[in-house]
């Protein structure tokens, strides 16, 4: 399992998203899995309230959130049977556009892959101690709860 890093929380500059979704389908190449779902979340130019975002902060309480984030990677790969479950997940500040999340799946077959995912999403966006603070155009900000 050395070709892919293991779930939890990296400083954005030690970790580059778009290029781990290339070699997680690469992992994923040895025959086992016939699916590979993925999600990636990005920072949105829309906050809350609408407000016009100027970049997003995400801060985490890093041992915590990691443990977390293993440990809901091993339970959902456990109650639907798939191949792999990774969520990596970036702090520190990012523009509009950029990739903060991947949480990627493999499995056998593609149902199976993709309730896990969606598991896996809605379960990370609330167990891990995840921060996440939008800073509008108009100098103001907000912590959001629910990173």
């Amino acid at each position: 399992m050395d070709s892919v890093p293991i779930s939890g929380v990296y400083k954005k500059e030690n970790l580059d998203l778009k290029e781990l979704l290339v070699k997680f389908i690469e992992f994923c190449s040895e025959g086992s899995s016939g699916s590979a779902l993925f999600f990636l979340g990005i920072a949105r130019k829309k906050g809350k309230g609408n407000k016009e975002v100027a970049f997003v902060e995400m801060e985490s309480y890093e041992e915590h959130a990691n443990k977390a984030i293993r440990r809901i990677c091993e339970e959902v790969k456990s109650k639907y049977s798939v191949n792999n479950v990774f969520i990596w997940h970036l702090i520190g500040k990012f523009k509009v556009g950029e990739p903060i999340v991947l949480v990627a799946i493999s499995s056998e077959h593609r149902d199976k892959g993709f309730q896990a995912l969606i598991e896996a999403v809605e379960r990370y966006k609330k167990e891990p101690a995840l921060f996440k603070k939008e800073v509008y155009l108009d100098n103001t900000s907000l912590w959001i709860e629910g990173a």
